[in-house]
């Protein structure tokens, strides 16, 4: 029988193997998981989070703001909104640009 040494050690070992998953309890978790996964497909800087709402199966749907196109000045800049689903876990299903806009323009 291993001693408690040997279980913590196996344990531990067993834990670095498993692939590592997000904890996304709240809104703030589920922006941050948004905003890492869309930076990577994109690379565009962003700007902000318009929306973050559950969805039905426990994921998430988090609304993007990001900087496209710098212009000066500033407020000529072109911004879009993207619309990201994540799963319960915090992992990118899906994303989709919705809007593209300047930043000094009225909405709409």
């Amino acid at each position: 029988m291993a001693d408690n040494g040997e279980r913590r050690r196996a344990s531990a070992t067993a834990t670095r193997r498993a692939p590592r998953e997000r904890k996304v309890r709240t809104a703030a978790d589920a922006a941050r998981c948004a905003a890492d996964g869309l930076a990577e497909l994109v690379h565009h800087p962003q700007e902000g989070v318009s929306a973050v709402c559950r969805t039905e199966d426990g994921g998430w749907t988090v609304v993007l703001d990001v900087l496209e196109l710098a212009r000066i000045p500033d407020t000529t800049s072109l911004l879009a909104s993207y619309e990201v689903e994540l799963d319960a876990g915090g992992r990118m299903l899906q994303y989709c640009r919705t809007a593209r806009y300047r930043r000094g323009g009225a909405d709409q």
